[in-house]
């Protein structure tokens, strides 16, 4: 009878990789901090300008509300045809590419939505849609 002379390797685990990773990452935050030092060594004094823009991303578009009975609406505050004009302008000159996003109720006058489309070209907006929502299938 045979008997089973070799020895059961047991699992065992391999830091090798673990230990490789913390030290290149400890490498890696060690020369970070080398080079913000160097940044602070120098005594440079930038300049300065009167007319600057923020380095922001691109501003939200506007969204226009207009009610059933033609009343407009932009950031929950009732505006004049006049009043949106002057905002979009305004909006227009801190973003030359504004965008602008109509709503009009579906009940309400085509008119209304004409009107307000009328005051975005006029403020000089060139980045303009009408908001709208799809049908169910074989709704007519």
């Amino acid at each position: 009878m045979p008997l089973k002379t070799d020895t059961v390797e047991e699992p065992n685990l391999n830091l090798t990789p673990m230990i490789d990773i913390v030290f290149l990452l400890i490498i890696f935050f060690m020369v970070g901090t080398r080079f913000t030092d160097l940044e602070r060594q120098y005594e440079i004094q930038l300049p300065k300008v009167a007319d600057a823009r923020p380095l922001t991303g691109v501003p939200d578009a506007i969204t226009i509300n207009i009610s059933n009975d033609g009343q407009i609406e932009v950031n929950k505050s009732v505006r004049t045809l006049e009043e949106l004009k002057d905002d979009l302008t305004a909006a227009r000159e801190r973003y030359d590419d504004q965008a602008v996003v109509i709503r009009a109720d579906g009940e309400s006058k085509v008119q209304h939505a004409m009107d307000v489309l009328s005051v975005t070209m006029k403020a000089g907006i060139r980045n303009h849609s009408l908001a709208y929502k799809i049908k169910p299938e074989g709704a007519l």
